[in-house]
């Protein structure tokens, strides 16, 4: 998925303040300094993991996580933090953080209860890329500042999980004022359950009504649009058969135009072309062994012009011929298609062909 996601253009202003270049991070980070004057700055996860990198390379400051994730001029605040400080309580707060934030930032914050503790911790999507250590104490900074900001410093974390090794302790243990655990599965950051239902001292509900439906309608917007590769899959399933469906069938489906559909497939890191041969492999794989099918059966339903055709490119996706396959599988002590296979396509093969 190469999905972009829009960076707030105070974190380069914040850098200015703590001396850092951005022309120098970007430079670095191998992202054009271009980025500094669009409207709208787009970033990639795998450029963000980089930025981060970066940041922490041109800084030479372990702390410079800490120092960005906290900010005291309030007319810097974005329409998200705003609306966590307008939110009735903690846990009002993080839910609203935790939907918001989906639409500036490719992770989701995940909150859990368990006893009298509360964890937070952040799944980073689109990457299997650890991420850095600096994004790390930005992100739980920028929470806490939230959380004290707007409990007038009542609220503070019981402990502080890191996956990193163990480091810079004493910095850590004093920003975050609690004690610090090094060598952790996931970077989590623990409250006391008691402390969700703390009320805020910068609560305003007519504030939040004004921001809330727009943030809402920006989410909605953004939900809708990554389940399209979902929907066009479906449509491309239903009209495989006897034949290839084109652009204009999927926007005449989806009531969409067929330029608006491939602009929007693409903005998902998606393509017409890779969502076709994903749902035909995901569905000769099904046929060939859960069905008597013939080989030019299944070619048809399929959609390609000949079994000439449908042979190629099953072999191009298993290395072998489907008829060989399907043999291989029936004798052989593989797991069932349906066991795996059968509940994922395999993006990565079919899009090169």
């Amino acid at each position: 998925m190469s999905r972009k996601f829009q960076l707030s253009v105070f974190l380069f202003k914040r850098l200015e303040d703590y001396g850092v270049s951005p022309d120098a991070v970007l430079s670095h980070a191998g992202l054009h300094s271009s980025l500094l004057r669009e409207q709208r700055i787009q970033v990639t996860t795998s450029e963000l993991f980089a930025l981060w990198r970066s940041i922490y390379t041109v800084s030479a400051d372990p702390a410079i996580g800490m120092k960005l994730g906290q900010e005291h001029r309030v007319e810097r605040y974005d329409a998200i933090a705003i609306a966590a400080l307008c939110a009735r309580d903690f846990a009002d707060s993080l839910a609203r953080m935790a939907r918001y934030k989906k639409l500036t930032c490719p992770e989701n914050l995940e909150i859990e209860r368990a006893g009298d503790e509360c964890s937070l911790r952040f799944e980073w999507l689109a990457t299997d890329d650890p991420e850095p250590e600096q994004l790390v104490d930005f992100c739980f900074t920028w929470i806490l500042s939230i959380a004290r900001r707007g409990s007038g410093g009542a609220i503070n974390p019981v402990r502080l999980r890191l996956v990193r090794p163990a480091q810079h302790r004493k910095l850590l243990t004093t920003h975050f004022g609690c004690p610090v655990e090094f060598g952790a599965s996931r970077n989590t950051m623990v409250f006391r359950a008691a402390d969700m239902s703390r009320p805020f001292q910068t609560h305003n509900s007519e504030l939040l009504s004004l921001l809330a439906p727009a943030l809402e309608k920006e989410v909605a917007e953004v939900e809708a649009q990554r389940a399209l590769p979902e929907m066009v899959k479906q449509v491309v399933q239903k009209r495989l058969a006897g034949g290839r469906p084109t652009w204009q069938d999927v926007g005449r489906e989806l009531l969409m135009s067929p330029r608006t559909v491939q602009r929007r497939l693409s903005e998902n890191g998606a393509s017409f072309q890779g969502i076709v041969q994903e749902v035909r492999y995901g569905l000769a794989c099904q046929y060939l062994l859960h069905s008597p099918l013939e080989l030019s059966e299944v070619a048809y339903l399929l959609g390609f012009e000949d079994t000439n055709s449908f042979v190629r490119a099953f072999h191009s996706w298993e290395g072998m011929p489907p008829g060989e396959w399907r043999e291989a599988r029936r004798l052989s002590t593989f797991p069932p298609y349906a066991d795996n296979a059968a509940n994922q396509y395999r993006p990565a093969k079919c899009q090169q062909n």
